[in-house]
């Protein structure tokens, strides 16, 4: 098995030139906990956006500024300020057994799937891999 057999195809990604408050509004309506990252001028994977990322800023925020400067600074704070750029990738190619290896010994939540251009083809989270599990797990019950 490889990457492309798993991976979630298409995932809702950001604009570089979006705000927090954007990414934040986004996660919830769309109820997803990872967002990559493209540039606003060519549509390029730049960074990734993680929900531990969003939370971490926020609890920041709230402890530097406190409650009331929260929205304001959301809404001022571009993505680009708070994104992972230095972010492993992945092609479709790549084999299962290594990808989780890399999963278990970074502790990571996603992987973005990228094409050679560096555009999104998809995304490879944790829950991919119990997606994953769960399959193997039935299918061996019905053997």
């Amino acid at each position: 098995m490889k990457v492309s057999d798993i991976m979630t195809p298409n995932p809702i990604c950001i604009s570089n030139e979006a705000s927090m408050k954007d990414a934040h509004q986004l996660m919830q309506s769309r109820n997803v906990r990872h967002l990559p990252v493209i540039s606003e001028s060519d549509g390029k994977f730049v960074g990734m956006l993680t929900h531990k990322k969003m939370i971490a800023t926020v609890l920041s925020v709230l402890n530097k500024y406190g409650q009331g400067a929260l929205d304001r600074k959301e809404r001022y704070t571009p993505i680009a300020d708070i994104m992972d750029t230095q972010v492993d990738k992945l092609g479709l190619d790549e084999p299962l057994p290594v990808v989780v290896q890399y999963f278990i010994d970074n502790k990571l939540g996603c992987l973005p799937v990228l094409d050679r251009d560096n555009r999104v083809l998809g995304i490879v989270t944790s829950s991919d891999f119990i997606k994953l599990c769960q399959r193997l797990l039935v299918t061996q019950q019905l053997s």
